[in-house]
């Protein structure tokens, strides 16, 4: 994917090619045909969730990688993959615990001290990259269905989005491969001083539901770029895409044992993973309370260094310069793209009071506009969640809205009889202490707040445990300035949402996580630093 602006805010008035067509632009066309003149009572939505669309691609791959094979969990047990739209079971995946990882990690850690990968030529590791990228490529709208059918998330966004984003990343280390190099340092005496960057070794990789094919890149890419080998655990809830992706690496020259991928549960397999004593960094993205788990499991065990990209209740700042209509566009997608499954989802959406009743009166309307309904189908603009986990706990939280008397202004509820599909919710008259303001939800719910001044709204973003990302919109620069600067988050977008890049660095302050994802900052935490000192006898020069 050539587009350095992935997800970007965009004219309805333009069209892309495929592969550099932005979210918000996309989801405009989505659904512009949805919005016609339609009676809609207060809290209703716009729905079409009763037919759904049978997904033409086989599901080929349900058994564990390891060692360059396809096999049963060594237990031999299986647990079912479900299709969000209907709760039903599409599939039977293996399920891997601990032999199944010990396994994986035996073979990575022989692929890794015996085998070709970190002692190949970094070129050769570059052009191994570049095939899997090209085969990715190849099966773009399989891979996109696949997705969709266990995810739930829109096919086209997998299709024209996710999965070239795929592509871009993998092109993008793979281009890091042979031009990561060390340094040689100046010391006081008669030293030549070197400092090598080598691979770690074997990295654990523990990867999430809500992007698991993009997450997937995010987390191989820059490991194999190094030279490191990998064992990757699916979520439980998604494996399909990761295991199909499995296979491409193999078809494209990957030695055996150098990705391992087992799908299973956290507290066995994903425990199992990041407590090995052979493992020698573990990387994980998911919520924070499980990233405390999995701190505690390195720490215990053989202190291997951690990276997590964890939750985060970004805030989302209109200022009262802001064009109004723009602003309420943005931040609907903000909150509400990928049925408000984001780690970084603008979900406090703070409005300065002299625009607060206008910009809710039209968020409102853009939420009672959106279509929830099958995700394969044109002109959708939001899917069903992950599975009834998570289903019931949204629900759990806009209850928990009512009790503490915000205002329900639309939604609330779910839509139709089967499968895990929630209305677009808003609240009003929300207050910092309330639950559904300080706790990551992770569904279709808004929460708008109002502010007086800059200052009260920087104090108030920033009083969250978390600090992963936040939006600011205004057309004063410095105004813009003030508030990139005194809000404690890893991104900060302005007057614009969600815009990521293979290059852009990505990862939290506070709760949020450690370390970054993404450019060439995840490239450091797959790298070991070793400084080499030799004396010098009679140096023509220091």
């Amino acid at each position: 994917m050539a587009a350095r602006r992935f997800f970007s805010l965009v004219s309805r008035s333009q069209s892309f090619p495929r592969p550099t067509l932005g979210f918000v632009s996309l989801l405009h066309t989505l659904g512009r045909d949805t919005q016609r003149s339609r009676n809609i009572s207060k809290l209703s939505t716009a729905a079409e969730v009763d037919e759904l669309i049978t997904p033409s691609v086989e599901i080929r791959y349900t058994k564990n990688l390891i060692n360059g094979k396809f096999m049963d969990a060594a237990s031999g047990k299986t647990f079912p993959a479900y299709d969000p739209r209907t709760g039903e079971v599409i599939a039977h995946v293996a399920e891997g615990d601990q032999e199944d990882i010990n396994r994986a990690v035996s073979a990575a850690r022989k692929a890794f001290d015996e085998g070709p990968w970190p002692k190949m030529t970094p070129y050769e590791r570059s052009r191994i990259l570049l095939r899997v990228a090209d085969l990715v490529e190849k099966h773009n709208d399989e891979l996109a269905a696949l997705e969709t059918w266990n995810n739930g998330k829109l096919y086209e966004q997998a299709v024209n989005i996710e999965v070239p984003m795929f592509v871009r990343l993998l092109r993008y280390y793979a281009g890091w491969a042979d031009k990561i190099h060390g340094l040689t340092v100046p010391a006081d005496g008669n030293y030549h001083v070197q400092v090598l960057h080598e691979p770690i070794g074997v990295a654990g990789q523990i990867i999430p539901w809500n992007f698991p094919i993009l997450l997937f890149a995010w987390k191989v890419g820059p490991a194999l770029a190094c030279g490191n080998t990998v064992v990757v655990k699916t979520a439980e809830q998604t494996p399909l895409t990761g295991l199909f992706a499995a296979q491409l690496f193999q078809e494209a020259g990957l030695p055996p044992g150098v990705l391992n991928v087992v799908s299973g549960f956290g507290p066995t397999a994903g425990s199992a993973l990041a407590s090995h004593m052979d493992v020698d960094k573990i990387a994980f993205t998911g919520s924070t309370d499980t990233g405390k788990i999995i701190y505690q499991l390195a720490a215990k065990s053989n202190l291997k260094p951690v990276t997590l990209e964890l939750g985060g209740k970004s805030p989302f700042i209109v200022c009262e310069d802001a064009d109004v209509d723009k602003a309420v566009e943005l931040a609907h997608f903000a909150l509400f793209f990928n049925q408000g499954q984001c780690c970084c989802a603008g979900s406090r959406t703070y409005v300065h009071e002299r625009i607060y009743d206008e910009f809710l009166e039209k968020a409102k309307a853009a939420a009672l506009r959106r279509v929830v309904g099958d995700p394969f189908k044109k002109g959708v603009e939001q899917g069903p969640q992950v599975d009834s986990q998570q289903f019931e706990k949204i629900l759990k939280y806009i209850k928990s809205g009512v009790e503490s008397n915000a205002t329900l202004e639309c939604g609330g509820d779910r839509i139709g009889t089967k499968g895990f599909f929630v209305q677009p919710t808003v609240f009003s008259n929300v207050q910092d202490d309330m639950s559904i303001a300080k706790d990551e939800i992770f569904g279709p719910v808004q929460t708008i707040l109002k502010f007086k001044d800059t200052d009260e709204v920087i104090r108030r973003a920033n009083n969250t445990r978390y600090g992963l990302a936040a939006g600011v919109f205004t057309n004063n620069l410095d105004t813009a300035n003030t508030l990139m600067r005194g809000l404690k988050a890893g991104t900060v977008w302005i007057n614009c949402f969600d815009v990521f890049d293979a290059a852009i660095p990505f990862g939290g302050y506070k709760m949020s996580g450690v370390g970054r994802e993404k450019g060439i900052y995840s490239l450091h935490n797959y790298l070991q630093v070793k400084a080499v000192v030799t004396p010098l006898k009679n140096p023509a020069w220091l």
